[in-house]
């Protein structure tokens, strides 16, 4: 039978360079930056031997993009999950898991070979969460390897949680050792060493550079979840914790949302995707199963990242009226296209403010189009998808 590509490629890696690479030291002149290699060659550019440099690009043989779940975790990438605590983020990477390890198929259908999953959680107990939830799953637990610590240095003695980037030799043998398609580091802030500066962008770009090389030459998906932060308001691309290089370092972007519309339901979407095109977002609820919770997929959502982000999250009055605009909106709009103006004025006549009928439109996903040259702008509701493909 053949291999998968992920576990090929970890295989062949091992028999180039070994899987028990050394970790570089912590050590070295103070004015080297922590994250530098020491000892590290850093020769005169002026006698540098320029013609020896680089490659040029008819040598690079073109290669197509392998995925754990199509549009959305590209394998041997790495790819950023945010949300605000409490939403699910952990649990839809244990569901996920759970179908690698499985070898079910993904929530929109996608299929693939079973294989191993390395975890790296700080904030959740194996006993009593993971495995309940990886079970709730139907995951195979056997194929997932968890990693909470690492032998300490010989000063230190005992273990400590793992630090990246400067472990990342031992994730590399687990994952070689569990023939892994998937690393999940859950969350970021608690893996970064201390020396990195979560909020400096060189800091993070040194740091998670060996990390996406690790993905890139074992085949690994690389998933690494993170909290919001406290902005109001902006890009979707900005509102993950720590600096804007933690995203730009991904190649993938999602977000995990509360569904505007529905108090109990959540909203998986994509706000990056540098590799294929945004794939639609997906709603979920989470259930309870046994003595875990698991998710259940509910199809696809009209929730953008950006329309997730633009509805308030902790003031239950604007989050009514924001609700009551949504509704309001979609039945100005149930008809078919309307001009602005009327649209507009229809949802004032209705009690909706201004502000508040924005958010609904980014809610709604409504588009502004015109139907001639010289017509006025229109609102119109997108066209609904049919749902495809394995939703549980």
């Amino acid at each position: 039978m053949t291999q998968p590509l992920h576990i090929r490629a970890a295989q062949e890696h091992v028999q180039r360079n070994g899987a028990g690479q050394q970790a570089p030291s912590q050590g070295g002149d103070a004015s080297e930056h922590p994250l530098d290699r020491p000892n590290e060659a850093k020769p005169d550019p002026a006698r540098a031997p320029t013609d020896e440099l680089g490659v040029t690009l008819d040598r690079v043989t073109p290669e197509r993009v392998e995925w754990l779940w199509e549009g959305r975790i590209p394998l041997g990438k790495l790819t950023i999950l945010d949300g605000d605590p409490g939403l699910g983020k952990s649990t839809v990477t244990m569901d996920l898991a759970a179908r690698l390890s499985a070898g079910r198929c993904m929530p929109d259908g996608s299929t693939g070979a079973p294989a191993g999953v390395i975890l790296l959680n700080a904030e959740d107990g194996l006993a009593d969460t993971v495995v309940p939830r990886l079970i709730a799953a139907g995951g195979d637990p056997a194929r997932v390897l968890a990693l909470p610590t690492v032998p300490a240095s010989e000063d230190e003695g005992g273990q400590r949680i793992p630090s990246l980037p400067f472990d990342l030799h031992h994730v590399r043998a687990c994952i070689t050792r569990m023939q892994a398609a998937l690393v999940i580091v859950d969350p970021l802030m608690a893996y970064l060493d201390p020396v990195v500066n979560a909020h400096r962008d060189q800091d993070v770009r040194r740091a998670l550079h060996p990390l996406s090389l690790l993905a890139q030459e074992t085949g690994a998906a690389v998933v690494v979840v993170r909290h919001l932060n406290k902005q109001a308001a902006g890009s979707p691309l900005y509102r993950g914790g720590g600096s804007i290089g933690i995203i730009g370092a991904a190649r993938s972007g999602l977000l995990v949302g509360k569904d505007p519309e529905n108090e109990d339901h959540r909203v998986l979407a994509s706000m990056k995707c540098n590799l294929a095109k945004r794939p639609d977002s997906m709603a979920f609820e989470l259930v309870k199963a046994g003595d875990g919770l698991r998710i259940q997929w509910l199809g696809p959502s009209p929730h953008t990242a950006e329309s997730l982000l633009a509805a308030p999250r902790d003031n239950d009055e604007d989050r009514g009226a924001l609700a009551d605009a949504v509704q309001v909106l979609r039945q100005i709009l149930a008809g078919g296209p309307k001009a602005v103006s009327e649209a507009k004025q229809e949802a004032r006549q209705a009690g909706v403010a201004a502000r508040t009928l924005s958010r609904a439109k980014a809610m709604l996903n409504v588009q502004s189009i015109k139907l001639s040259f010289t017509g006025p702008w229109m609102w119109r509701l997108p066209e609904p998808k049919p749902s495809e493909g394995c939703q549980t």
